[in-house]
């Protein structure tokens, strides 16, 4: 049987692109209403996401923040990853190029939480402690969907804020009520705790640029 004439087609969809990271990074965090003053320590925290250029991206948010007088540090956000160990995170970070001497900050890591409470449904909260004690923390993440469930907030900010500052203890309780209580639900119940204790910055975010969200977790 003859076959019919057949062509080769590449389609090409626009897509937009940031130049000059460290400069969208600084021009979305000055959009921001920042609660941070002189002197303010700041927990920046890195993921375990493939997410391009984050040592950049992270790099101008510490230069960004020193710029205001602060004193930021790095932290690993990543839950149970890097074998929920501090070195195994550590070694996560370096993979990405997220070093204290490429980005200019200390890096400090921990498994330690602190105890917030229980969402109303009874599910416990924990935080990494790390960021906890410090006067600002800063979330640098992504916002894109999930791989594995569709829903009003898949991952991104919320995500990282709740399982990945959870740290191996919050991300095990998570996961355990995600079983019962699907994703969205623990993601946004558990996430209206941690930021019941938080004053929260008016985040800058352009979409297919940075996506930064201070929050302030001092009571």
């Amino acid at each position: 049987m003859p076959l019919p004439r057949m062509y080769r087609v590449r389609q090409s969809f626009h897509r937009d692109r940031l130049a000059d990271i460290p400069a969208g990074v600084r021009a979305a965090m000055s959009k921001a209403s920042l609660p941070v003053k002189r002197g303010d320590t700041v927990a920046v925290g890195a993921g375990s996401r493939g997410v391009a250029n984050i040592a950049v991206i992270v790099r101008a948010v510490v230069d960004y923040l020193k710029d205001l007088g602060a004193k930021p540090f790095v932290f690993p956000a990543m839950g149970s990853h890097g074998g929920a160990t501090v070195e195994g995170q550590r070694a996560i970070l370096a993979g990405y190029g997220i070093t204290e001497d490429g980005i200019g900050a200390p890096i400090r890591a921990s498994m330690e939480t602190v105890d917030l409470g229980a969402t109303d449904g009874g599910i416990p909260i924990h935080f990494d402690r790390t960021a906890f004690e410090a006067d600002h923390v800063a979330i640098v993440n992504r916002v894109k969907p999930h791989t594995n469930f569709a829903g009003e907030i898949e991952s991104g900010l919320l995500k990282m804020t709740t399982i990945g500052l959870g740290k191996h203890t919050g991300a095990a309780l998570y996961h355990r009520a995600i079983v019962d209580h699907g994703f969205d639900h623990v993601v946004r119940s558990a996430g209206q705790v941690i930021l019941g204790v938080a004053e929260v910055a008016e985040p800058a975010l352009e979409p297919a640029e940075v996506e930064v969200g201070a929050r302030d977790l001092r009571p």
